[in-house]
């Protein structure tokens, strides 16, 4: 199969396939063929099985637990999805012990409530495309502006946008909260994302 094929059947970029069988190629796995050719796995050839320890367990379970804080729907979407699947692969009695388990998360948080789809920043994220958005700062005043989305923060009380800004020709920080509309553009910086966050990485302390 082609990295184009591949991608469009796993819904990612070529480039992401590209990345991922070179890992895969590097680990062993017997993955013939280049970039512009195609891709062949020999026969014969198994995944190892998925299996985690008590602990392991217990750390997936807190961690999707805790994703219903973020007010962000796709994710605490998916959040069940993994958990149903994670469910779905242990043996019977581990996967009844897991679903019961003894963790209990709050689901105590102040994230204001979002005025457009998070899901859209996510996606421009991944895709490398650009956005248009209108935003309200502190003051209430409201700008228009084209951003380069490249990392989303979650923080308790609020979700931000990390994102090259083209109106002040820098990084900016966007609480999602105050972002009054959002649109797609036609726009893309396709193959700059890793540079730009690397970048970002450089000026900005990153939060603990």
């Amino acid at each position: 199969m082609t990295a184009s094929q591949l991608a469009e059947k796993l819904e990612v970029t070529t480039r992401t396939v590209y990345r991922d069988i070179a890992v895969l190629q590097s680990r062993g796995v017997p993955i013939d063929g280049e970039a512009g050719i195609g891709y062949l796995m020999r026969a014969g050839y198994d995944l190892p099985p998925l299996m985690f320890d008590a602990e392991e367990i217990e750390a997936l379970i807190v961690g999707l637990r805790l994703i219903k804080r973020t007010g962000d729907e796709g994710l605490i979407a998916a959040s069940q999805r993994v958990a149903d699947k994670l469910y779905e692969i242990l043996p019977e009695q581990r996967s009844e012990e897991t679903y019961a388990a003894p963790l209990v998360v709050s689901s105590f948080a102040e994230m204001p409530d979002h005025q457009i789809d998070v899901a859209q920043l996510r996606e421009s994220i991944r895709a490398e495309k650009a956005l248009w958005i209108d935003y309200r700062d502190a003051a209430g005043n409201v700008t228009d502006r084209t951003l380069y989305p490249i990392a989303m923060i979650y923080y308790i009380d609020a979700l931000i946008l990390v994102a090259w800004c083209q109106l002040r020709s820098g990084f900016r920080h966007f609480r999602v909260d105050r972002i009054q509309s959002c649109e797609n553009t036609e726009a893309s910086f396709s193959g700059q994302g890793d540079k730009l966050r690397l970048c970002w990485r450089e000026q900005h302390e990153l939060p603990s």
